[in-house]
């Protein structure tokens, strides 16, 4: 084969070029190898520049990072040395809780087992093992291994490679003690901004001393939870953290990894199976081989100690210890951790709003444990003579709820708050902590029944001026959009137009259930209630709100969260968010945090004192309660203040809800099984009469808390329209599909908090079909040419019912003699 070649030569003498073309044989291999040569050079030179990009990319990409990291940390201010030592040593000191008085509550007991000791009462068998495992590199890093920190984030950004492993012990450290797990940037970035802050103030055995001192290992032989190794080296081995051998040291140090799963002991302290067993002692191994990788070993000892039975040196079970406490002391540990997270929370920088389940946990385990080592003081609202006093009535009156429809006790939930402030001054948690360790009062949520119509339907719709307490409401047979029958906790309906006062005292669903289908309507938004009102006092946040039976108390909340919608109105549309905890101090008097008010005004003051009004009303027609008569046979004195409140009950009566109000306190009540079961009809009277005597037990303790003398009263701008006891509109005259109608007399007062009542028309109320109108106008007035209607005893007074409404109002009234309630096909009615 030929191939020919084009050279060009120079020709010295005219400074030109000629071409010459030679023919040369070229054998195959040859032509290969010149090709694959080709090949080559291109490829080298392909890489040589994608080096050169690489080297210019990352030095951008460095430059970029570097300043990325300064933003990041830009608001971390650098800790002291002192500082640091504080939070890495995590120096245990024991907090307390105090009544509102400064009175102690308790100690703060601490749920891990700590004994701090020096690093050189620490085998230093035990530090090789812990370096050799968690940080191969501790000795040459200074606090942080760039290559790995790298490593992790593609990870973290990737989801490849699985566990990266980027953190340092100091890291670690700084991580348990001072900052969470919390995956973001900002937190990483400020991680590694503390790790090299400790390498510079604190030596390398400072550093592992300190880990190995506030590092958790597990559970001991007692079944409590052990930090340090000191503890752990008691707890499992009976010794000091200086003496353990090979395998006991490095059984130790394979705990913090995995304290739970790796430890050898249950939580009453038994030894676990040999199965459960298993994986500490492969952790252990894993262990042994990482010091005889790292050379901390020699081969012969890391065989040695791999085969010896670890298992006999495990300490035999101790009796575990007891726990003591009560309602009262998680009650307020719970709630002094959540203020503790949300100040650690906006302390980093973090919105809580953007942190997951997983995120909210570890700042609240954050919280306790900074709570149960700082000693701290953390100064509760709650009053101790009044806490004392409700824990004695609910043993002594607590039989009062029991029906024996229901395995066990009928449970009990009470809440009693500050108008003002908001404080909780007293609870009652349950009946008895032995039985249910469940905070009824504080953390379960049921069902809220009736309860909630004041607060979802009535008070809104009066505060955007759609009725006043006389309007009109249909209260006619009715079905849901589904087709289920709605029906009154009675009857399927009263076949009238009742008015709001009325509605609201016999509790009736179907008038609420119109308003508010009309609300939704008039106002656009099908969560309506919930985002203009309800949520501004804090209630769950579901879309149950939109449902159409969620004004008849279909959704759940806590007595404490009902409470405080009832403060709300009793506190002049005013909320303040129901709190427990005062203030918390440190061991030097430092206010770490102190309660600020954050008053929302979410109904009108008119809307308020209008809504008071009403649940006036309802409380003392004694309809739905007999709450009224029995604080006033209990105490005269006490049946005197001015009362107000709400009854609520859920199907099959397996919840009874009774929420008061004086003008300074409001008192909260549940009652149900915990495990949501049928109670007797008679529920509803049971918990009126229970709280009866709550009120009484406290009223003698403190009656200055009751507001004794004190009104609720109209606010000035409450609007006070002249209507038709007929319509709830104006009176007067009116044309409606060609005739003229007069709506009939007497007249009475509606009290409106926006705009004051409409004119009068023939279709004056909510909810109601053509049909139901027809009726009703025909029933009490008929229409006349003359603009006038005819005399009749029938005069449209709601005083003045028909024969058949008569009839209705006698059976309820035997209904209630009987203490007879709803049956439980009725929905969530009283």
């Amino acid at each position: 084969m030929y191939h020919y070649i084009e050279v060009k030569l120079l020709d010295n003498r005219n400074n030109s070029h000629k071409t010459e073309q030679y023919s040369h044989k070229v054998p195959e291999k040859k032509k290969i190898f010149l090709i694959i040569n080709v090949v080559i050079r291109v490829l080298q030179s392909l890489f040589v520049f994608a080096v050169v990009m690489i080297l210019l990319g990352g030095s951008l990409g460095l430059g970029i990072g570097m300043g990325y990291f300064a933003f990041l940390v830009e608001d971390t201010k650098p800790p002291t040395k002192e500082e640091l030592q504080t939070e890495i040593s995590d120096i245990t000191e024991v907090s307390k809780m105090t009544y509102a008085d400064g009175t102690n509550i308790a100690m703060i007991k601490s749920d891990l087992v700590r004994t701090r000791v020096d690093g050189e009462h620490i085998s230093p068998l035990l530090k090789k093992a812990i370096i050799s495992t968690e940080d191969e590199y501790f000795e040459e890093h200074k606090g942080v291994v760039p290559k790995a920190v790298i490593r992790a984030l593609v990870s973290d950004a990737t989801g490849l490679g699985g566990s990266s492993g980027g953190s340092t012990l100091t890291q670690q450290l700084v991580k348990q003690q001072i900052l969470t797990d919390e995956t973001t940037f900002k937190r990483k970035a400020t991680e590694i901004l503390l790790a090299y802050r400790i390498e510079k103030y604190f030596s390398k055995d400072e550093i592992v001393t300190t880990y190995l001192n506030v590092s958790p290992f597990g559970r001991n032989n007692k079944g409590e939870n052990v930090a340090g190794v000191e503890e752990a080296a008691k707890g499992l081995f009976g010794k000091s953290a200086n003496d353990l051998t090979l395998p006991q040291a490095a059984f130790i140090a394979g705990l913090p990894q995995s304290p739970i799963i790796y430890t050898p002991y249950s939580n009453t302290g038994a030894l676990k199976s040999d199965e459960n067993l298993s994986y500490g002692m492969k952790r252990k191994d894993f262990v042994l081989f990482s010091m005889y990788r790292e050379k901390a070993i020699t081969k012969e000892e890391y065989e040695t100690a791999k085969n010896y039975d670890l298992k006999q040196d495990f300490q035999p079970q101790q009796e575990s210890n007891q726990n003591t406490e009560g309602y009262l002391y998680y009650a307020v540990m719970d709630q002094a951790a959540k203020v503790i997270m949300d100040v650690n929370i906006e302390k980093a920088g973090v919105k809580k709003e953007t942190l997951d389940d997983l995120g909210l946990s570890q700042y609240e385990d954050q919280a306790r444990r900074e709570i149960q080592n700082r000693g701290y003081t953390i100064h509760s609202t709650i009053d101790q003579t009044v806490y004392d006093t409700m824990q004695n009535a609910v043993a002594n009156f607590g039989y009062m709820l029991d029906d024996g429809y229901g395995a066990g006790l009928v449970e009990t939930g009470n809440v009693l708050m500050d108008n003002k402030t908001g404080k909780i001054i007293g609870f009652v948690a349950g009946r008895d902590y032995n039985v249910s360790q469940s905070n009824h009062a504080l953390n379960t949520t049921r069902q809220v029944g009736s309860t909630i119509k004041p607060i979802s339907v009535y008070g809104p719709a009066i505060d955007q001026g759609m009725i006043g307490s006389e309007s009109r409401l249909a209260n006619y047979p009715t079905s849901y959009s589904g087709g289920d029958e709605l029906t009154n906790a009675t009857n399927s309906g009263t076949n009238t137009f009742d008015t709001v006062r009325h509605s609201l005292e016999w509790s009736y669903n179907i008038p609420v259930y119109h308003l508010n289908e009309a609300m939704k309507k008039q106002m656009g938004d099908d969560n309506f209630s919930y985002n203009n009102y309800l949520s501004k006092m804090n209630y769950p946040p579901k879309n149950d709100w939109a449902y159409e039976s969620a004004p008849l108390g279909t959704v759940e909340a806590t007595v404490l969260t009902q409470t405080n919608g009832f403060q709300t109105l009793a506190n002049k549309g005013q909320y303040q968010k129901g709190y427990m905890i005062d203030k918390i101090t440190d061991n030097s008097g430092k206010v770490i945090y102190e309660h600020k008010e954050t008053p929302v005004q979410v109904y009108s003051q008119a809307t308020a004192s209008i809504m008071n009004d009403m649940m006036r009303s309802v409380l003392d027609s004694k309809i739905t309660t007999p709450f009224k008569n029995m604080v006033s046979g209990l105490n005269p004195a006490l049946g005197n203040i001015d009362w107000i409140g709400k009854t609520g009950t859920t199907d099959s009566y397996v919840d009874a809800w009774l929420v008061v109000s004086t003008p300074t306190i409001t008192l909260g009540s549940w009652t149900g099984y915990d495990i949501p079961t049928a109670m007797s009809p008679n529920s509803g009277d049971q918990n009126s009469v229970y709280l009866a005597n709550l009120a009484n037990a406290i009223y003698s303790v403190r009656p200055d808390l009751f507001g004794n003398g004190e009104k609720f009263t109209l606010s000035n701008d409450v609007i006070k329209s002249n209507v038709s006891s007929f319509t709830g509109e104006k009176p007067g005259t009116f044309t409606y599909n060609g005739g003229t109608y007069t709506a009939p007399g007497p007249n009475v007062v509606s009290f409106y908090a926006k705009d004051g009542a409409p004119k009068g028309q023939y279709k004056f109320g909510y909810g109601g079909s053509d049909a139901n109108y027809s009726a009703y106008w025909s029933r009490y007035a008929a229409p006349s040419n003359s603009g006038t209607t005819p005399s009749s005893s029938n005069s449209g007074q709601s005083t003045t019912p028909s024969s058949s409404e008569k009839k209705e109002d006698t059976k309820k009234d035997e209904d209630k003699k009987e203490n007879v309630t709803p049956s439980s096909s009725r929905n969530n009615n009283n």
